[in-house]
């Protein structure tokens, strides 16, 4: 069994546009589901972030508290990780999780079929 981070876009393309945040937002969950049923354990960084910079008083998208805790709770992610799977997609953040695992040593994904079912 793998916890495997899902990377992809989140606010690139968006221009902050929520309903467009969101979209992204959906394409990353939409990998959830297919993962756990492989037997692994799916993982977002927004899914972490997200709460976070709401506690700490966000006011918008992109503002300094965003910034503080958006990318490092993905980088802090990575450290318990065993795989990332990258989807499709224009990325900066994406990339520089990718960059990170391999750093890490982690086993990265590019397409779902790639991850194996895990041993049960």
């Amino acid at each position: 069994m793998q916890m495997i981070l899902v990377a992809g876009p989140y606010l690139s393309g968006t221009n902050n546009d929520l309903k467009l945040v969101q979209k992204n937002m959906d394409a990353l969950e939409a990998y959830a589901l297919p993962i756990f049923e492989k037997g692994h354990i799916p993982i977002i960084g927004e899914w972490v972030a997200n709460p976070l910079i709401k506690l700490a008083g966000s006011k918008s998208i992109g503002d300094v508290i965003f910034h503080e805790i958006q990318y490092p709770a993905a980088h802090r992610l990575l450290q318990k990780c065993d795989a990332v799977l990258r989807i499709e997609g224009a990325s900066k953040g994406a990339d520089q999780d990718v960059k990170i695992a391999k750093k890490l040593g982690l086993k990265i994904y590019f397409n779902l079929n790639e991850i194996p079912n895990a041993k049960q």
